[in-house]
């Protein structure tokens, strides 16, 4: 009789994947973790196959010796075990060239080329400025068929013309269903519980629009500063880093209609048609809209940190912003006069990334001669650094007489007795393996998003104006939160 196991394993694809700059720090923090999770979870076959390939260093021995412990520094504590570790980095095959030589790719190629039957993935874990050329030496070497998928990392480009063109590039030797273009936001699981929390759930869609909803806030706060990316970071800055893709990713899932059906295609054309809706921020209204910082020295979680111009390797004349915040609109039925203010900064007061809708106060204030104030419904979708769904609501205080005080439904999901959630990377990872496309953007999600924050760049890059300073340890310079008045709101910041 065959076991669960065994039939498990038999509905498992066996891949060939090849983790290009796999000795550098998303490989380090992100891949090899989670490719071990998903080996330990028995998620993926035994005999597939990872390689790793990087210029240095340049002997297997001393990637092993060098790699190996940073990596397994970042997998869960409570997930780690050394045996397990030890088989699966020893099983990782490590190849000392050049990606865009074709000549070592054909030599590698022999070794893929021993299993021409199995799924073969490419992670490009390069500077975006590399795919188009990577993907060419890979057709000149013969490593593209029929079942190859390439996964590229943001930000793809870093305005509309370079972003188009690395599509093309790549687009030559691919085509569109090989290319994974991974947004990390998109695998967490609360992201994929908004769609539940909406779609699933009659209470929710009727109420999930400009007539009940009087705000939407998201926002991504970092405490973290440079930790080694300084000249990547000096030259994206916080809109091309993270609101380029993830907070329009976020606010897509939020705003979009029902798709016809849970697939790539359908909820594309969803996440697309609020990108199309997006009312264009001109730059004469850019100052009005949005407002940049770039922090100074301060302290997070009672630690001294430096200001951004002090980090190794920043100019000390550098402009780049790293917080912003923008209010945007979309001009469509669903959601005309309900604003979306985007925040996003490193040093910031917490490490938090939610969503915030914010409803309409009750139109009679039946208990205001007895209470002081009474708050408007909200419901927080937090992604980090806990995922769960709280939504607050006005009840009844003990005691005698009717005070209304709020109090919260939580739902936590990752407090679940017995059951374990993949996260992010183990989940997009999984789905390439498995050729599920549905957690990817398409490229015109990618275009469209550029052509939208394009103006603000340009008017940004243009105008005299640095930008605003703010302590470390802050939630962002004095502007943001005048920005949020103005229109009436408040930014949400308490961490519960």
């Amino acid at each position: 009789m065959t076991s669960a196991r065994d039939s498990k394993a038999k509905r498992r694809p066996s891949f060939e994947m090849v983790v290009i700059g796999g000795t550098g720090d998303l490989a380090q923090r992100k891949l090899f973790p989670a490719l071990f999770i998903l080996k330990k979870y028995q998620e993926i076959s035994e005999e597939s196959r990872i390689l790793a390939v990087a210029r240095h260093p340049e002997t297997e021995e001393d990637f092993r010796d060098e790699i190996g412990p940073k990596a397994a520094s970042y997998v869960e504590k409570d997930e780690f075990d050394q045996a397990p570790w030890d088989e699966f980095w020893q099983g990782i095959s490590y190849h000392a060239l050049s990606a865009t030589d074709q000549e070592a790719m054909r030599g590698l190629g022999a070794i893929l080329d021993q299993n021409p039957e199995r799924v073969r993935i490419f992670y490009l874990a390069t500077a975006p400025s590399l795919y188009g050329e990577i993907s060419r030496t890979l057709h000149a070497a013969g490593l593209v068929h029929a079942s190859t998928r390439i996964v590229l990392e943001k930000p793809i480009g870093r305005d509309l013309d370079s972003a188009r063109e690395i599509n093309e590039q790549v687009g030559a030797v691919f085509e569109e269903s090989q290319i994974y273009r991974i947004d990390h936001y998109l695998g967490k699981e609360t992201v994929q519980n908004l769609m539940a929390l909406r779609f699933g759930n009659s209470m929710f869609e009727p109420l999930w629009d400009s007539r009940s909803i009087d705000h939407v806030q998201i926002t991504v706060a970092e405490t973290l500063g440079m930790e080694g990316r300084a000249s990547y970071y000096d030259h994206s800055g916080a809109v091309r880093d993270m609101v380029q893709n993830h907070l329009l990713q976020l606010l897509c899932l939020t705003a979009m209609e029902p798709p016809a059906l849970l697939e790539q295609d359908s909820i594309r054309h969803e996440k697309l048609k609020v990108l199309k809706a997006l009312r264009p921020i001109a730059r004469a209204d850019v100052r009005d809209n949005t407002v940049r910082g770039q922090y100074q020295a301060g302290a997070v979680a009672g630690k001294a940190v430096c200001g951004y111009l002090e980090e190794p390797g920043i100019p000390s004349d550098s402009e780049t912003e790293t917080f912003c915040v923008l209010r945007c609109h979309i001009d469509n039925w669903r959601w005309a006069g309900t604003p979306f203010f985007l925040r996003t900064g490193k040093r910031m007061g917490h490490r938090v990334s939610e969503i915030i809708i914010e409803y309409k106060e009750v139109p009679h204030k039946l208990f205001l001669d007895q209470n002081d104030q009474l708050e408007a419904n909200r419901l927080v979708i937090r992604l980090q650094p806990d995922e769960s769904i709280k939504l607050s609501l006005m009840a009844k205080a003990p005691g005698s007489g009717v005070r209304l005080r709020r109090e919260f439904l939580n739902l936590n999901l990752r407090d679940r007795p017995g059951e374990r959630t993949l996260l992010a990377y183990e989940r997009l990872l999984l789905d390439v393996v498995k050729g599920s496309t549905t957690l990817f953007m398409h490229r015109d999600e990618v275009e469209e998003a550029w052509r939208w924050v394009e103006p603000i760049l340009d008017e940004w890059e243009s105008s005299n104006s640095r930008p605003r300073f703010y302590s470390a340890g802050s939630w962002g310079p004095p502007e943001s939160i005048a920005l949020i008045l103005k229109n009436g709101r408040s930014w949400y910041e308490h961490v519960v």
